[in-house]
């Protein structure tokens, strides 16, 4: 058996604790507060944060919260009223961008959580959430500051954040345990 206090397991959840530690936690009940008081929500991210953005909309649909996952064919127009939400670590990547302007000129709320709050799609954004985790853009060299690699502290970051963010939506929606169990899929 190998000493945890030493492992790899135990440096990456220290990790982890570093990002939550330097988290503001009022811009996140800001993004929760934006999201239950939206018509809808649509979400996007790119590669492995797309993943984790995916499995927040999923839990925002067992709220019965009102939600897209942009590129999905059922995805609806956003417009005034709506939600944007944007998982873009690195500060910017090219759809990103684009879709940002798209959502901006139909009028939504744009919301950028990024480890990058200097960044081109923070810029756009109307709220922006600073998660402190590395990712692809400071990955190398002296900026490099995890021992996982590339942006999967972002990403594992992420996947805390998201599942926090559904117990305080929970509460904020009054939305019961139960309630979410009864809208998960009967399909697997």
């Amino acid at each position: 058996m190998n000493d945890v206090s030493t492992s790899p397991y135990h440096t990456a959840l220290k990790e982890l604790e570093s990002v939550f530690s330097r988290l503001d936690d009022a811009k996140v009940d800001a993004v929760v507060d934006a999201i239950a008081k939206a018509k809808s929500t649509v979400v996007f991210g790119g590669g492995r944060e797309r993943l984790q953005i995916m499995g927040f909309a999923m839990r925002l649909y067992h709220m019965g919260v009102p939600v897209a996952v942009e590129g999905d064919m059922t995805t609806p127009p956003v417009g005034p009223g709506d939600v944007f939400l944007v998982t873009v670590g690195p500060g910017e990547i090219s759809t990103a961008l684009a879709l940002i302007g798209v959502a901006r000129e139909a009028g939504a709320t744009v919301i950028v959580i990024t480890a990058q709050p200097n960044g081109r799609a923070p810029a756009l954004a109307d709220l922006v959430l600073h998660l402190p985790a590395q990712t692809m853009a400071d990955d190398q060299g002296a900026a490099k500051s995890s021992i996982l690699p590339m942006g999967s502290l972002y990403e594992g970051a992420l996947f805390v954040l998201f599942e926090v963010m559904v117990l305080k939506l929970r509460e904020r929606v009054s939305i019961t345990p139960e309630a979410m169990r009864a809208r998960h899929t009967n399909l697997e």
